[in-house]
């Protein structure tokens, strides 16, 4: 059975770039590679014709050989078939990139430093829509790992590099044709390992304890904003650096007050006779200090006004936004005798107009005729 044309397995021209073909090789290898999808034989026979397109059109040598001879260029010897020929640091540094931004982790390969950094945590804080105007200082309490003070971190005594990874924290495994690099069990990734443990932390060199943290929280803040405090995340294993306290924040809805961004809006009931024969109305402010609006004469439900410089702060810049208000106009309820003999009189009465009424059966009328 002839082998598929290596560009078309890679789905590239011929004239590709080795960017290109980098790039296409990264988003094909995401979808197949046999460690994303266990068990799969169909997923693990395409990582290998992924894997062999790659290593050979990524070489500008064997990409030549292929060019000119096809896939003969590999055979009987002629370049070393696939099996043949070793994993080079062109194919792992991508593998490296592959993992790294598909699962969002920190590389195995990286540096002590990094393989012994704490985790990061998260923090969820809900605040009221004023607090978000004004902006506030709150304490939190946080439950996160710190150095063992009866170790100073170092999870015991007589710390050794750990025999079975020789202190690299990593261990070398074979599967079938492709080689792979995974934290050391022994040790669990630290590269170290304790003759005498700590009590305390029982040789992790951290236990967890509940801390208060005050946090300033700044004016404009929205849903969805994220604070990073640096150094306040997990302390790491054996001494390793903090990792990072992520606040996520949430701001509660209001009763009088709809948020859009900077933007406020308020619906405001007003009573038909104000609407009907015009008057001033008293609004509410984040501010605390109510502001007068004008409604003019036969004011309807939706009429909006819109009072620039009343809504919320912009965290960049403090210039603050619109205040918008909505009128709804209240039919009035539970009316006397006296109130309802008036109303029919006013309705009786010719000369009063009421446009929306108008107009929405003047279009009734357009429709059937």
């Amino acid at each position: 059975m002839s082998k598929k044309d290596y560009y078309e397995t890679l789905g590239v021209d011929r004239s590709a770039s080795p960017d290109m073909i980098k790039r296409a090789y990264r988003s094909k290898v995401k979808a197949c590679h046999p460690d994303l999808h266990p068990g799969d034989l169909q997923a693990e026979a395409m990582f290998k014709e992924v894997t062999e397109a790659y290593e050979v059109l990524s070489s500008a040598d064997k990409r030549s050989a292929y060019d000119h001879y096809g896939h003969a260029a590999f055979e009987q010897g002629g370049a070393g078939g696939f099996g043949g020929f070793p994993f080079g640091d062109n194919l792992s540094s991508v593998f490296e990139e592959v993992f790294n931004g598909f699962m969002g982790q920190r590389s195995s390969y990286g540096s002590d430093a990094e393989r012994l950094r704490g985790e990061d945590i998260r923090y969820d804080l809900t605040i009221s829509l004023q607090e978000a105007f004004a902006g506030v200082k709150k304490t939190i309490p946080v439950s996160a790992f710190k150095a063992c003070e009866a170790c100073g971190g170092a999870g015991g005594t007589d710390v050794i590099s750990c025999p079975v990874c020789g202190g690299r924290g990593r261990v070398r495994r074979q599967n079938g044709f492709f080689m792979m690099e995974t934290p050391c069990s022994a040790c669990g990734g630290t590269g170290k390992t304790v003759k005498h443990p700590c009590s305390e932390c029982h040789s992790t060199g951290r236990v967890k304890v509940t801390k208060k943290l005050e946090i300033s929280i700044p004016a404009g803040v929205d849903t969805g904003v994220r604070m990073r405090l640096t150094g306040e995340g997990n302390a790491g294993l054996h001494g390793g650096a903090c990792g990072d306290l992520y606040v996520f924040i949430t701001v509660e809805d209001n009763p009088l007050f709809v948020r859009d961004e900077a933007n406020l809006l308020c619906e405001v009931p007003v009573p038909m006779t104000v609407a009907a024969l015009g008057g001033t109305i008293q609004v509410p402010t984040l501010d605390g200090k109510p502001q007068e609006v004008k409604l003019p004469e036969g004011t309807q439900t939706g009429y909006e006004v819109k009072l620039n410089g009343l809504g919320m702060p912009l965290m960049k810049s403090g210039r603050r936004g619109a205040l918008f208000v909505r009128v709804i106009v209240e039919t009035p309820t539970h009316l006397s005798a006296k109130q309802k003999e008036l109303l029919r009189a006013f309705s009786d009465d010719s000369t009063a107009v009421n446009p929306k009424t108008q107009g929405f059966f003047d279009k009734v009328k357009a429709f059937f005729e």
